[in-house]
Order: C-alpha cells, then structure tokens, then sequence
C-alpha cells in the first residue's frame, strides 16, 4: 500500500507541473496547406498528457478508492474534480469520495445519479462555497434540507439540476419555498444598521431552474415568484430575458463536460460480465417448478421443521407460568403445600 501511495504521489506531481506546448516548427513558405490537411489534422488530434494520466487513473479507480483520503491531498483542484466526475460515471461517487476531494475553487458540482447523501453534500457546502451550478439530479438520497444547505451556504449559485427520478422529483418540488426569495422581518431603528445578508434569504442568485420533468403547478408557482429563474432553457444565444444561456444550464449536455471532455470515455466504461452460454433444453427431464410452487413447499418444510420446537417452547411457558402462579398466590401456594405434606405422611 505505501508503495501505491508513492506511484499516486509521484503521478499527482506530474499532473500538477506538467504543461503541454505544441512543437513550434517553422513553416516553410512555400507550404500551401488543402483543405485535406486541416480536417487530417482535426481528426488526428492528439490527447493531453494530462488526460492520459487521468484516464490510466480512472481505469483502476475502484483499487483506490477506498484510500482516496489519504492522497487526494496531493492532487491540485482541478485535477480532483476531474476524478470526482470519473467516479460518478463509474458509479462510485458517495459522501466519503466527494468530502476527501472537495476544493473551496470548485464552481460546478455534477454528482447527478450517484449516493451521495445530505450529509455529503452539507459538507460541499460549506467547503465550495464558490459554487454556481450545482447538478443533484437523480440522487435518490438527497433531500430538502440538504438543498437548503446549498441554498443557504453558496450565494453565487445561478444553475441547479434536479428531478429525473421519483424520488429526485418529490425533493425539487419540496423545495419550492426554499427556491424563492424572501425579505427577513427585521427589527433596527434604522436601514443603515442592517446587513445586506440579513435583508434577504432564499435562492436569491438562481436563474437557470433545469427540471426536465416539472409539473405544471410548480411551473406557474415559481413564474409568479421567481419571474428571474428560465425554467429548462433551450439551446439559443439568449433565454426570454435576453441573458446570455451558458452551456451548464442546457439539459442536453452533462453539468461536468468541458471537465472531462479530452478524456478518453473507455475510462468510465464498466464491460458488463459475459454472458453464460444457455443449454439446450432437455426434453426427458421433469418439468421445472414455478417459483410461487417453490415459495409455498419452502414455507411447508420450515413450518414441519419448527412444529417440534414451537411445542416444546409452549409447554416451557406453560410450566413457567404454573410455577409463577404457585409461587405468586397464597391460596395456591398453601394448597401446594398441603399436598406435598400429605404425601410425606403417606410415605412414612
């Protein structure tokens, strides 16, 4: 392990200083370039040194994962959010992952379809609170209260994912009031003792809502009180307000993109295990059971097997239940006296 911990060390260092420049060779005049020559080229572009590294990490993820505490201390910022989006789409993302590599520089957070959980993502609150998009789309283990972490903890936050499954679509419409802005009832003798930060609450930053899946009550509540939020934008130069529609808040492309955009995605994919060859059906063997069959013969067995024990059990409680009775009533207790004395008496 600590010699795994020294090649992530020394590769972390590489990442960090390494800088590609492009070959400077001089172009001879009498070089005239076709059109063949610059699609050949497009085509044929090479891959950054730095995105090979990261995808030769990204293939053996999941042998490191579990130690990513320990070293993700030597990776700079936009090389740790580079592994938090190969781990999501590896499907390896938790709270553990995203809090050893959370960076106060980050501005976008893509956790989308992965278990992090509200704790996970309190703690990215507080740590990135420099984050303008944030995508918590189909994170079934996210709730209310932790988009109210977000909310209240990253006030430059203009982009937000959600939705995609049931439970992600219960959670934005929960939501709802801790989107709007509100005004703070506030008690001061005058408006220059207040704070900016003490006048208003709520997601007062937000103007892109991507939400897929948005019902037509939640569409009008938050028109009517957050007329600046462009619920869904289309892929145009500007939105109906006439601002400028960045490529974060377009449902279409993934929140995290331009991160690993150079990346080969053969890092990130899982092969599937191989298919078992199927054998041809016999036709002299017994006809297979169905499965409520079986379910109802297991439960027969069981019940015949523990019959035996049930009525032993039975009759311990019932002589329990004598003894404490005897042993709790006086009458009873006398009677049982007696009666042991009678028999003395006949035995002598």
């Amino acid at each position: 392990m600590d010699k795994g911990k020294s090649v992530v060390a020394e590769l972390a260092a590489s990442l960090s200083d390494v800088r590609v420049t492009p070959r400077q060779n001089p172009k001879p005049k009498s070089f005239v370039p076709s059109a063949s020559f610059y699609s050949l080229s497009k085509k044929a572009k090479p891959r950054k040194l730095v995105s090979l590294c990261l995808g030769t990490l990204g293939q053996h993820l999941e042998d490191i994962i579990t130690d990513i505490s320990e070293f993700a201390a030597y990776f700079p910022p936009h090389i740790k959010l580079a592994i938090l989006s190969i781990a999501r789409r590896r499907r390896l993302l938790n709270d553990e992952v995203l809090t050893s590599l959370a960076e106060c520089s980050w501005e976008i957070l893509d956790i989308s379809g992965s278990d992090v959980t509200d704790v996970g993502l309190a703690t990215v609150a507080n740590v990135c609170s420099n984050l303008r998009a944030i995508d918590i789309s189909r994170c079934e283990k996210i709730t209310a209260a932790g988009v109210s972490e977000i909310v209240c903890h990253c006030p430059s936050l203009e982009i937000l994912r959600c939705g995609g499954c049931p439970r992600s679509e219960f959670t934005a419409r929960r939501c709802l009031n801790i989107l709007k802005p509100k005004l703070n009832t506030l008690e001061e003798d005058s408006w220059e003792e207040l704070d900016t930060l003490d006048i208003g609450g709520g997601a007062e930053s937000l103007r892109w809502l991507v939400w897929p899946r948005i019902d037509d009550n939640s569409k009008e509540t938050l028109a009517a009180e957050c007329p600046r939020v462009t619920i869904n934008p289309q892929p145009s130069p500007y939105d109906l307000s006439g601002s400028r529609v960045p490529v974060e808040a377009l449902a279409s492309v993934p929140l995290d993109h331009s991160i690993v955009e150079d990346i080969d995605p053969k890092t990130w994919a899982v092969s599937a295990a191989p298919r078992r060859p199927v054998a041809p059906p016999n036709p002299n063997a017994p006809p297979e059971i169905p499965i409520a069959e079986r379910f109802r013969l297991a439960y027969v067995e069981r019940e015949a097997r523990l019959a035996p024990k049930r009525a032993k059990r039975e009759r311990q409680q019932r002589r329990r239940a004598e003894r404490d009775y005897m042993m709790n009533d006086i009458d009873a207790r006398s009677i049982a006296l007696a009666a042991q004395a009678s028999r003395n008496l006949r035995k002598s």
